[in-house]
């Protein structure tokens, strides 16, 4: 096998989200004792909270293992809900079919049809010369020393500024990107004692060389001059914008808001913090490089992951927008780049409804081709259920393979149960559940950064989950309903576009409808065989002291059918039984044996026929093969059989 001593902290990892973090590990086996002691520590580490460490990226899993996965996946499908991704097909038609697009199982056994007698613990393992010894000492050494066990300093900062709170909807109070979203937050925060917890960092502006990464001139100019002018000069410029209100605090809190996102980059990827949640406003993932739009100036989002590319000099960014609106800000900005992996869960349905834009066939241009994932729900109403199913499906698999330097999540939270403008229903432990998952990637180093949400309540809990997920607090179980089909279809959809960029979405193909495996059997003559000499030989010892029974008799009458007359010499039952080329000839059918048993329940209602029934004697033959050694006579029917029949 091939599995690294950090890949057992990664599965260590994906279990803690279980059973409220109820996880024990007992160890097994493993036997090369320099690669148990750095797996077995890394797990530790990783149930004490430790980041899990990086692992190379994930290459195409072998033509095995596909069959093994899927095979598994195929017999276990009919018991489990989870399992229903697969597409099917009717297998009489599988001429039909493309190459590659669907698998169908099979029962096959590589080995000996002989199980050994005894199963040895010394002196039984494949002997490695000193060469390849060498090689795999030098390969782990190598492994543990690029295994970075650094811990920074603080595991969770944070940003919250009240003057963001000063960019309001003058002319519509209630407007739901308000005030209160940030402040609801913050103080559910101190509430749940999770502020106590983090480090807070300052907010600061973004500068203007930093908006000029992603933003033009003349855009930033325009935003800018909107500071401290009149409400009704405002009012004027917001008719120019799509669903956009402007005040004359609005550039001042934006750039704050930008700012305060890469100062939580710059604590992560400096190793002050390992991760941070960015309580922000106004949103950005909406903004394009020339437009405010949707709520949106600046993009924060993808002005950290632009300053993590500029300052940190990173190379492989993932985002994930899961906002219920699509971030259309974003995408564009790094449709074309593979140094950022946008991946995007939102309602196709909704605001900014641009299907050509946002559909689950949009995978990015040029360079990115591959490198823009678009989860698009059809409708209203997906819930835990679904957004893990992505998750699991389509996400994880692709960010593993992807191996990203760094995590930032536009965290908008109008997907959650009861917001009134997104219509579906995840619960805030959902949340937690998608933050833990991430939080295995990129040695922990996520950045939670708010987008949109405006049922208070809601993004107030979610937030706070998410902060607790990332501090390693243990996880509330979701809520699971059954999957909606309109949610496995879109996953069907997106894998369907992706899987030739990505070879970890191999396991996505169709697989035969019904059973096509043939019943489980097992040869109960030869297993009745095997079993009968594996108890031989564990009773060969045991029966030193006692007088051996031997089968000369027995061997004398096979002989005299066969018109041998001279025995050989005699032989106990265990001896003659377990000579290899017998065994091979019971295995082969070649060659029976009959145990009596100790009672007969036929004994007890046996009646003696009449002398004019009895047709049967020591010469009588079998009544089905007509051989006429070793029979045997039924005393309920007197049917005669040979050691070829049990009854």
């Amino acid at each position: 096998m091939e599995i690294t001593p950090a890949c057992y902290s990664h599965l260590t990892s994906s279990l803690m989200g279980l059973a409220q973090g109820k996880l024990a590990v007992v160890l097994e086996g493993g036997y090369c004792l320099k690669s148990l002691a750095e797996g077995a520590a890394l797990t530790l580490r990783t149930l004490l909270g430790d980041p899990c460490p990086i692992i190379s990226k994930v290459d195409e899993p072998s033509l095995s293992i596909q069959q093994s996965v899927l095979s598994a996946v195929y017999v276990l499908r009919p018991f489990w809900k989870c399992l229903q991704f697969q597409g099917r097909f009717d297998v009489s038609k599988v001429g039909s079919k493309k190459e590659g697009t669907y698998f169908v199982p099979s029962v096959t056994f590589e080995g000996s049809d002989v199980k050994p007698t005894t199963f040895a613990t010394r002196n039984c393992y494949p002997v490695q010369n000193r060469e390849t010894i060498n090689l795999l000492d030098q390969r782990l050494d190598k492994l543990i020393k690029e295994t970075s066990l650094a811990v920074p300093k603080h595991r969770l900062c944070f940003v919250y500024d009240e003057r963001m709170a000063s960019h309001r909807n003058v002319n519509e109070p209630g407007h739901p990107e308000r005030p209160a979203r940030i402040t609801s937050i913050y103080q559910k925060l101190l509430e749940y004692g999770v502020l106590d917890r983090c480090y807070r960092l300052d907010a600061r502006d973004a500068t203007r060389e930093e908006l000029l990464w992603l933003h033009k001139a003349d855009y930033i100019d325009e935003i800018a001059v909107t500071a401290g002018k009149k409400q009704s000069t405002l009012n004027q410029l917001e008719r120019q914008y799509g669903s956009i209100f402007i005040c004359p605090d609005t550039y001042n809190a934006a750039l704050l808001s930008a700012g305060s996102s890469l100062q939580i980059v710059e604590s992560i990827l400096s190793g002050e913090s390992r991760s941070g949640i960015g309580v922000i406003r106004p949103p950005g993932h909406h903004a394009e490089c020339d437009e405010a739009y949707g709520f949106c100036f600046f993009n924060n989002t993808a002005l950290a992951a632009k300053y993590a590319i500029e300052i940190h000099q990173l190379e492989r960014i993932l985002i994930i927008d899961w906002d219920v609106h699509h971030g259309n800000g974003i995408q564009r900005m790094f449709e074309e780049d593979p140094r950022v992996l946008y991946v995007s869960l939102h309602r196709l349905d909704i605001f900014p409804l641009k299907p050509e834009e946002s559909d689950c066939n949009v995978t990015g241009t040029g360079s990115g081709a591959g490198y823009t994932v678009n989860i698009a729900w059809p409708k209203r109403g997906m819930g835990d259920t679904e957004y893990l199913a992505a998750f699991q499906q389509i996400i994880m698999p692709i960010a593993y393979q992807y191996d990203p330097q760094l995590v930032l999540v536009a965290a908008g939270f109008d997907a959650a149960q009861g917001d009134p403008l997104g219509g579906c229903k995840i619960t805030p432990e959902g949340y937690g559940q998608m933050t833990n998952m991430l939080s295995s990637l990129a040695q922990g180093r996520v950045a939670i950064l708010l987008e949109g949400g405006y049922n208070l309540d809601s993004i107030s809990h979610s937030m706070t989950m998410c902060a607790k997920a990332l501090l390693g607090d243990p996880l509330p179980t979701p809520r699971f309903e059954p999957l909606n089909p309109a949610a496995v279809s879109t996953i069907q959809r997106v894998v369907s576009h992706q899987q030739s960029y990505w070879s970890s979405l191999r396991f996505h193909v169709d697989l035969p409808e019904g059973d096509v495996l043939p019943p489980c059997e097992v040869n109960k003559k030869l297993l009745s065989i095997e079993e009968q000499l594996e108890q031989l030989q564990l009773e060969s010892s045991a029966a030193s002291n006692e007088e051996p029974e031997t089968i000369t008799e027995g061997c004398v009458l096979l002989l005299e059918a066969s018109g041998v007359t001279e025995a050989p010499p005699p032989k106990t039952l265990q001896e003659f039984l377990l000579l290899q080329e017998n065994i091979e000839a019971m295995t082969q059918g070649k060659l029976y044996s009959v145990v009596p048993l100790s009672w007969c329940p036929h004994l007890e209602e046996h009646v003696r026929p009449d002398d004019d029934t009895i047709h049967w004697g020591l010469e009588t033959p079998c009544s089905s093969c007509q051989d006429r050694s070793e029979n045997w006579v039924c005393l309920s029917c007197y049917q005669v059989n040979c050691g070829r029949f049990v009854a």
